[in-house]
């Protein structure tokens, strides 16, 4: 696994041994910045379910000022904290541990960029949708990604919250949300 773009472009960085571990394709990050726009210098971004970090580290390449990663999974942990350490950017990255909930509560701005990339079949999405929106934690013009198995449907409308995009990559779906417009004229 590497970086794709940006200054730490061809940076390689750890792969689970774990299989409950899923790191997003070369593929599909690579289709998934395309939609979100490669420019994202200033962006507050958050990876929750981090994994490797791999998207949030390809979001600090690409000129995030900030990214904060959530993860449960030991290993998650620390494959995040060694890559974070391997691409030097200790100082704009804040890796929470603990599960969605925790780590969304531990967050207290909102984010321009959130990924979110459950394990499948894990049913975990909706709820994580409606936290984001409660919480208020995507920018006016923020967008959230949502990486999920083809056989799993999201919903159109979730919150204050609607599908602006939609892409099918093989089994995997990239579905983009962002604040619904009546929300924005309130």
């Amino acid at each position: 696994m590497r970086i794709i773009a940006g200054h730490l472009k061809g940076r390689k960085f750890e792969v689970p041994k774990d299989k409950l571990i899923r790191p997003t394709s070369g593929k599909v990050k690579e289709a998934l910045f395309s939609m979100v726009g490669p420019d994202l210098e200033g962006a507050v971004v958050i990876d929750l379910f981090s994994g490797t970090g791999s998207l949030g580290l390809e979001a600090v390449s690409r000129g995030a000022h900030k990214v904060y990663f959530g993860e449960k999974s030991k290993e998650g942990i620390q494959l995040t904290s060694k890559n974070i350490t391997t691409c030097c950017t200790e100082d704009r990255c804040k890796l929470i541990k603990g599960d969605w909930e925790y780590v969304l509560a531990q967050i207290h701005e909102p984010a321009d960029l959130i990924f979110l990339d459950p394990p499948y079949k894990a049913g975990l999405m909706e709820s994580c949708l409606e936290q984001i929106w409660e919480r208020k934690l995507l920018a006016e013009d923020g967008i959230i990604a949502a990486e999920h198995d083809v056989h799993q449907k999201l919903p159109d409308h979730i919150g204050g919250f609607s599908i602006w995009k939609a892409r099918k990559y093989g089994n995997t779906v990239i579905t983009l949300y962002t604040i619904s417009s009546e929300e924005t004229d309130l």
